[in-house]
């Protein structure tokens, strides 16, 4: 069986600290990182998708952990189509515009360009500490399975490597009826590693638990099943505690799929409170056992 690590995908966030899940001995950044990295060997960044990194940002991470832990990135949201806030853009690459959110197509092609080198070159110190492990591409529910979009799902490998990229659907095309086999063997063919998400179904985002290994790693991302999923506020849609029965259900599939990758990443992002900290601790517990 190849490695599990487990983790969450975050450590900062305010419901986090405020349910006395860090000790209050960890009390600044520099700590708390340091702390989460004993507790677990593998955590997912989250705000980078919201605002691209800065390389001083990403050093701070390398010198805070343990040598052997490890980040996953997820893409800053601009590189996955997803609307982009103007003001998160880097300051000299802000077009002039009355919109308060842009698109790829909405900045001259030349700046787009330059967005791509700078999110990827401000990872550099995670990579030279080999402690970048994989970054998420997570597309919006309007990606759907086409030619244009799986050209688009080759494009980022060329561009992010020989970083490695992880792709995440939230369009139920993928894998509707014999799509799902197609999808699995296009990703396969290309060596491109697959995500597999928990979550609500029965959504316009919703995409089923389809476990499979497409290329020597393979991500495994929990949301939980709220009742709240549409929900503009983020606890309340990832707002889930998964039960030591669910969690066990799964310990043996993803054992299974261990088996068929080199490694495998599982991420909590049931992130209110302490929910996504104590669900990894017992999903690995599970695991170990």
């Amino acid at each position: 069986m190849g490695d599990i690590l487990v983790g969450t995908a975050s450590w900062t966030d305010r419901t986090l600290l405020d349910s006395g899940w860090y000790p209050q001995t960890a009390d600044t950044p520099e700590k708390r990182l340091a702390y989460y990295a004993k507790q677990f060997p593998l955590v997912e960044v989250d705000a980078t998708y919201y605002s691209p990194p800065a390389e001083a940002t990403a050093r701070l991470w390398a010198e805070r952990t343990p040598a052997g832990f490890t980040f996953n990135v997820k893409a800053f949201s601009l590189l996955t189509g997803h609307p982009t806030r103007v003001s998160a853009l880097y300051k000299d690459l802000r077009p002039e515009t009355e919109k308060k959110n842009i698109y790829p197509d909405d900045l001259p092609a030349q700046a787009y360009e330059e967005v791509w080198t700078r999110f990827l070159s401000a990872l550099d110190p995670l990579v030279e500490a080999g402690k970048l492990g994989a970054l998420l591409f997570q597309f919006p529910p309007w990606f759907t399975i086409k030619r244009d979009n799986k050209q688009y799902l080759l494009e980022v490998a060329k561009r992010c490597a020989p970083l490695r990229p992880v792709y995440e659907f939230r369009h139920a095309s993928w894998f509707d009826g014999a799509n799902a086999d197609e999808t699995v063997a296009f990703l396969r063919e290309h060596r491109l590693p697959y995500v597999c998400v928990d979550m609500p179904q029965g959504h316009r985002s919703s995409v089923p638990p389809v476990l499979a290994a497409t290329a020597d790693l393979a991500v495994v991302r929990f949301h939980g099943h709220s009742d709240k999923w549409t929900s503009r506020d983020i606890h309340e849609k990832f707002g889930y505690h998964y039960s030591k029965r669910e969690l066990a259900d799964w310990a043996p599939k993803l054992r299974e799929l261990a088996d068929e990758a080199g490694q495998t990443h599982v991420l909590m992002n049931n992130c209110y409170r302490d929910y996504a900290q104590t669900n990894a601790k017992t999903l690995a517990g599970l695991l170990d056992a």
